[in-house]
C-alpha cells in the first residue's frame, strides 16, 4: 500500500502560524494601502548550491501541497493573534476567510535543480502569496537538503541498499519528514515507524545493544531473537567480541542467518574478516550491514569491503553538513493595481552583498547534448524557444486553489533516479566542484 502524499492516514493540522510574525504585518499594511489584492508572482530559488555540491534535489512538494492545504485561520488561531495585540480586526476578519485561491508550478519532486532555478512559482494576489512563504520554505529547505544528503549516499552506496535510522538524531516530526525526503533521494527503508505509516515507506528493524546486554549471555540474546523473529532476522555482532559473536550467530541461526550487523570498529577490516569467517562456518548467503556515524564518504570508502547494506542516521538528517539549501521566496513581477486584466510588472531585488534576485515570471527548460545528457539549465522570462519547448521543467501543482498534482512517493523516487542518471557523470563525484550544469537566462 503506498499512501505517500494523500493525506492519510494522519489528519495534518493547521499550517497557518508555522509563519513568521511579519507576513501577516505586511498583509495589514497592504489592506489598508489597498494594495493586497495586486496579483502577484512569487518563486523560490536558491542563488548558490552548498559549497561543492554538483546538484540539488527537489524534496517536500508534496508536503507543501498539504501545507497550503491546511493554511486555515480557525478560532483558536484568530484568538491568538487578537489576544497578542499582532494584528488589527480588519485583519483578522480578512484572516477568517482565508483560502489559497491561486496558482502554484514548480520543479516536480524528485527533480534536481541549480543555481536559479525556480524550483516554485506561486500566483495570486499579494495578500494570499505572502503569507505562504515560512511554511514553503521551511519545507522545501528541510527536505531537498535531506533529499540531496541521500542522493549523494545512494550514488556512493551504488546499488547497495540504504537504510535511514536517524530519527533519534533531530526533532521527531523533522525525522518523519527526513525519511520521506531520503527515501525520493535513494533510501531503501526505514527504522521510522511513524514514517512508515504516514507516507507507506517500507520499515525495518531488530535489535539494540541493550537486548544483547538484558540477557546472561550473547547466546541466549541470539536464541531469544531467532526464536522470535526467525533465522531470517539481523544479528548484532559487536556488543563483545565480534568473531566470537559471528560464531554464535552462526551456530544459533545456522547457515540460514539473514544478516549480521556491525556498528563499530574499523569497518573495511572488520568487514573482510566477518565475510571470511561466515563463508567458512557455511553462512555464505548471510548479508552483511554497516551502520556508526556513516555518510557519502564514509560509503564510498567501503566500495571494495563486503558489505551488503548501509544504515544511515546522523549524517543524513542534518544534510551531510549542509541542513539547508539556502532557498528565498521573492516577488518577482506585480500588477500595478488591483484590476485582474493589469499586466504584470518584473521587480527585483538590487541590494549588493550578492542578495539580488532577477525579476520576471519565469521559465525554465534543461538542454540536452547530441546524445541526451543534459547541458545546461536555461531559464527566461519571454517567450520559450521553440527548441525547448518540450524540455520546459515547471509542472502545474495548484490550480484555482486546488491541489492537481498529488503522486505516489515511488513515482517521485523513480524520478530522481531518472534525473540523476541524465545528468553528466561528473555530477556524482564526491570531490568539491562547481555546479554540473551552468545557469543561461535567455
Amino acid at each position: 500500500m503506498d499512501v505517500a502524499d494523500l493525506g492519510l492516514p494522519v489528519d495534518v493540522p493547521s499550517t497557518a502560524l508555522f509563519t513568521d510574525q511579519y507576513e501577516l504585518t505586511m498583509l495589514q499594511a497592504a489592506l489598508k494601502a489597498g494594495t493586497a489584492e495586486r496579483r502577484s508572482v512569487f518563486e523560490v530559488f536558491t542563488r548558490r548550491l552548498p559549497e561543492g555540491r554538483r546538484y540539488g534535489v527537489v524534496a517536500g512538494t508534496g508536503r507543501v501541497l498539504d501545507a497550503v492545504e491546511n493554511f486555515r485561520f480557525d478560532e483558536g488561531v484568530l484568538g491568538f493573534l487578537r489576544e497578542r495585540k499582532i494584528v488589527d480586526e480588519e485583519t483578522l476578519d480578512w484572516l477568517a476567510g482565508y483560502r489559497f485561491g491561486g496558482d502554484i508550478w514548480g520543479y516536480p519532486e524528485g527533480e534536481v535543480y541549480f543555481p536559479g532555478s525556480p524550483v516554485l512559482r506561486v500566483e495570486g494576489s499579494f495578500a494570499e502569496c505572502v503569507l505562504l512563504e515560512t511554511v514553503i520554505l521551511s519545507i522545501l529547505n528541510h527536505d531537498s537538503a535531506i533529499a540531496a544528503a541521500a542522493s549523494r549516499m545512494a550514488s556512493a552506496a551504488v546499488g547497495r541498499p540504504l537504510i535511514e535510522m536517524g530519527a533519534r538524531r533531530t526533532h521527531e516530526l523533522a525525522a518523519v519528514a527526513a525519511s520521506r525526503a531520503a527515501y525520493i533521494g535513494g533510501f531503501a527503508t526505514t527504522s521510522d515507524l511513524a514514517a512508515g505509516f504516514r507516507y507507506g515507506i517500507p520499515t525495518v528493524g531488530t535489535s539494540a545493544h541493550a537486548f544483547t546486554l538484558l540477557h546472561d549471555n550473547e547466546r541466549d540474546a541470539f536464541r531469544a531473537q531467532v526464536h522470535s523473529l526467525g533465522r531470517n532476522t539481523t544479528l548484532l555482532v559487536d556488543t563483545y567480541d565480534v568473531t566470537q559473536a559471528v560464531r554464535t550467530a552462526v551456530e544459533v541461526a545456522g547457515p540460514e542467518l539473514g544478516a549480521v550487523r556491525i556498528d563499530s570498529g574499523d569497518l573495511l577490516l572488520v568487514a573482510h574478516r566477518v565475510r571470511h569467517q561466515l563463508d567458512e562456518l557455511g553462512a555464505t548467503a548471510t548479508k552483511i550491514i554497516v551502520t556508526s556515524d556513516l555518510d557519502e564518504y564514509a560509503i564510498a570508502s567501503l566500495a571494495a569491503a563486503p558489505v551488503d547494506a548501509y544504515g544511515v542516521g546522523t549524517q543524513l538528517v542534518t544534510g551531510s553538513g549542509h541542513p539547508t539549501c539556502s532557498m528565498v521566496y521573492k516577488l518577482v513581477a506585480r500588477a500595478e493595481s488591483a484590476d485582474p486584466a493589469a499586466p504584470l510588472v518584473p521587480v527585483a531585488k538590487k541590494s549588493t552583498g550578492g542578495k539580488t534576485s532577477i525579476g520576471g515570471r519565469k521559465w525554465a527548460a534543461r538542454r540536452l547534448d547530441e546524445e541526451g545528457v543534459a547541458e545546461a539549465e536555461v531559464i527566461g522570462t519571454g517567450p520559450v524557444p521553440a527548441a525547448l519547448a518540450d524540455r520546459q521543467l515547471l509542472v502545474e501543482l495548484v490550480k484555482g486553489g486546488d491541489v492537481v498534482a498529488r503522486e505516489p512517493l515511488d513515482v517521485t523516487r523513480d524520478r530522481h533516479i531518472a534525473a540523476r542518471a541524465n545528468l553528466p557523470l561528473s555530477a556524482t563525484q564526491l570531490s568539491r566542484g562547481e555546479p554540473v550544469l551552468a545557469t543561461e537566462y535567455v
